[in-house]
């Protein structure tokens, strides 16, 4: 179907392909004509369009219409719909039947248990997690480097009403926070000089580190003591100190680390007993994982 309106267009929009979804109907003894008009390039698969809809379920907005979702993918809502559907078959999505919205199903649960227990990391550090709670009181979490970022693994959340919470799957930049610290300063020489030049520090608190030479000699601070420390510079309140899980290799594999509300991190006499802690469980686990000991102060062999 051609006319001179879609002739128009299409001059003015050479790069626009342009199609008919609608026929024309006469209203008011107007023709009306509606079009989509989709930039030229590779449709996304229904595979794609399904993680699309997975990945927009988020910790900000975990609860979605159909409509809704479908103006923030670009899909209508007849194909958001028939996907939700498919995955809510599967488990992978579920949906409230009173308000017709869906959230995430309950099967990650059971796909998180398969994805710690293939982390050899996960399952060693898991019972000097809980030791380390025990001893501190505190929140501990298991953490990682993931491209960029720090995420969180593993998680024991403290049994005090005053408490810092770390949820499993949370992120965070490299130079922030004393977990993101610690995998940085233990990562490979080429590793950190690589991340040093690509990234742009950016303040996420007043107390975040944006001077990359400031940053360098924390680092080389962390690597020489074999902790690392923070207070508010991911998260306002929210105090850290976090130590490596090292490997017979001198590979790092995570870290292990406490989130201390600042009250309580303030307070010295608990922060040394959770920083003596921490290290006495980390040192064990290390040497589960075969690390040997070493002349250097802090215990941990050279990171090649």
């Amino acid at each position: 179907m051609s006319s001179p309106f879609i002739n128009k267009v299409q001059r003015r929009n050479k790069n626009l392909d342009i199609k008919p979804r609608f026929l024309a109907w006469t209203n008011n003894n107007k023709n009306k004509v509606f079009y989509i008009m989709k930039q030229n390039g590779r449709k996304s698969n229904s595979i794609e369009k399904a993680l699309k809809l997975i990945l927009s379920f988020q910790t900000h907005q975990p609860v979605w219409g159909v409509r809704e979702l479908g103006a923030k993918t670009g899909f209508s809502p007849a194909t958001v719909q028939r996907i939700l559907q498919t995955l809510k078959r599967y488990g992978f999505v579920a949906q409230d039947m009173d308000t017709r919205q869906y959230r995430l199903g309950n099967i990650y649960f059971s796909l998180l248990h398969v994805l710690q227990s293939s982390l050899p990391i996960s399952r060693t550090a898991l019972p000097f997690m809980k030791q380390l709670a025990g001893s501190t009181a505190e929140t501990v979490h298991l953490n990682i480097v993931d491209g960029t970022e720090r995420i969180c693994i593993e998680s024991i959340e403290s049994m005090q009403t005053l408490k810092a919470s770390m949820p499993i799957g949370s992120r965070s930049p490299l130079y922030a926070g004393a977990s993101s610290k610690c995998l940085l300063a233990f990562s490979t020489s080429d590793f950190i000089e690589s991340y040093l030049d690509t990234i742009t520090l950016k303040a996420l608190t007043p107390h975040t580190i944006t001077d990359p030479q400031a940053l360098e000699l924390e680092l080389k601070e962390i690597k020489t003591n074999g902790y690392a420390t923070s207070l508010g510079e991911h998260n306002p309140g929210l105090g850290a100190i976090s130590a490596p899980v090292i490997n017979h290799e001198g590979i790092q594999l995570g870290a292990i680390s406490l989130a201390i509300p600042e009250i309580r991190y303030r307070e010295q006499a608990h922060r040394e007993v959770c920083l003596k802690e921490t290290l006495r469980i980390v040192n064990t686990c290390s040497e589960m994982m075969g690390r040997q000991a070493s002349a250097s102060p802090n215990g941990y062999p050279e990171v090649i």
